[in-house]
């Protein structure tokens, strides 16, 4: 039995507890943290330190910054680490990396809203060209990003496509950390995030979270198209939460698809 504890109770987390707690085989809910604990929604709420304690595995579904700030501690406790919050895993992935290892753990990184990271890796193996990705979702579902703020942009005021962004996912995943930790995680597949580069499209009277994303190399060209539907959160496709439900499933599985 996997015991697993969850970090942050928004959307993902909200909806990762609600699996486990209808049952997913061989896994168990240790228990979750939350800053206001309201939002436990029933669930058994415990302080960072007794969570890591009592957990195998924990789920990061809160922020880049949280994750920055309690990511170590999880790795330095030999506790298995899931990443939601895939962007901020850049910049510091080697040496995490190198955490879990020393201490004989692993770090996690769901599909989220993307798919197709199996092929990009299998790509890798042979050599990697490109990587562009463009990324359209409806203006508010930018809200609050600080490339927002500080270009001082009126998502309101938005009447046709927009090009919002361009640029290399290292800098995306700063200036909008809770809109395309999509790109990091297919940077991380593929060919890194200095190389990956990414446009990102606000799209008005867009309903869904529309992804394209062309690999070029060695193998041949691959192009992967998506369009999610929304959670609650407009920020958040509702694959992202799928995803780590279904890498939760397979921890317990006797057989596994894909790679």
């Amino acid at each position: 039995m996997i015991n697993v504890g969850i970090v942050g109770m928004g959307v993902i987390g909200k909806h990762v507890a609600e699996a486990i707690a209808k049952g997913i085989p061989g896994v168990a809910l240790a228990g979750v943290t939350v800053r206001d604990p309201a939002k436990a929604h029933g669930h058994r709420a415990l302080g960072l330190e007794w969570l890591i304690r009592e957990s195998d595995l924990i789920v990061e579904a809160a922020t880049q910054a949280a994750l920055r700030e309690f990511g170590p501690s999880v790795l330095a406790a030999g506790k298995h680490l899931m990443v939601l919050s895939v962007g901020g895993l850049v910049g510091v992935l080697d040496e995490w990396a190198q955490l879990a290892e020393k201490h004989g753990c692993r770090i996690l990184v769901p599909s989220g809203a993307i798919a197709g990271l199996d092929g990009m890796k299998g790509a890798r193996e042979a050599g990697i060209t490109s990587v562009t990705m463009e990324t359209r979702k409806p203006p508010r579902g930018l809200a609050g990003a600080p490339w927002i703020e500080q270009q001082q942009i009126d998502l309101d005021a938005i009447t046709k496509e927009t090009l919002i962004f361009e640029g290399p996912a290292t800098e995306a995943v700063k200036a909008f950390p809770a809109n395309v930790n999509v790109v990091a995680a297919v940077s991380l597949a593929s060919v890194g995030p200095e190389k990956t580069r990414i446009k990102i499209f606000a799209v008005p009277g867009q309903l869904r979270n529309q992804h394209r994303v062309t690999i070029e190399g060695e193998f041949g060209r691959l192009t992967i198209e998506i369009e999610n539907v929304p959670s609650e959160n407009p920020r958040t496709g509702k694959l992202s939460y799928l995803s780590a439900i279904a890498m939760l499933r397979e921890l317990g599985a006797s057989v596994q698809v894909g790679n």
